[in-house]
């Protein structure tokens, strides 16, 4: 996904991002996502790549599988051992001042999407758009196309439904 996301409740995204992602709950990255995007929520836990500014409103964790790259601003800060992790790090009340978010770094190659996954409530953009089924009616055969048997066919059908007589043999005394 490219672009700017909001989600009223908690995220989570467990494939390619690029933009911004915030979320008024918790935002969790899972093993295989790949963020290069800001990223804002109550309580962020990234155990995949995340190259953008976080913000975590109360608490961010980078697990043993998460690597980050960019600024923290976050109340509290939790970094597992094995865990990667280059930027600078705001904390207490210089977190909740209003950092400048830099554009995301431009991508060098392609990489396969994987699906987003949100768990939270979605709301209908445009109406659903609905098809009637098509129902085909059959064409009648054309009088060519309707043969009759022959005569002949006639009997031979008779002959084959019918056992060949057989003529019993004299009986020997």
């Amino acid at each position: 996904m490219i672009g700017q996301l909001y989600i009223e409740g908690d995220l989570r995204v467990g494939g390619v991002v690029e933009g911004e992602v915030e979320a008024t709950g918790d935002v969790e990255i899972d093993d295989l996502a790949k963020v290069k995007a800001s990223v804002a929520g109550r309580d962020v836990s990234i155990r995949g790549q995340v190259n953008g500014a976080i913000v975590a409103r109360k608490r961010l964790v980078v697990a043993r599988s998460g690597s980050l790259v960019g600024d923290v601003r976050v109340q509290r800060l939790v970094i597992q051992d094995g865990a990667s992790f280059s930027g600078k790090v705001s904390m207490g009340a210089a977190a909740e001042a209003p950092a400048a978010v830099a554009p995301p770094p431009k991508p060098v190659a392609q990489e396969p999407d994987i699906p987003l996954m949100v768990e939270a409530p979605a709301r209908i953009v445009a109406a659903p758009v609905v098809v009637a089924p098509v129902v085909a009616t059959p064409i009648a055969p054309s009088r060519a196309a309707q043969v009759r048997p022959r005569a002949n066919d006639r009997k031979d059908r008779k002959a084959k439904a019918m056992p060949p007589k057989v003529k019993p043999k004299p009986k020997r005394r």
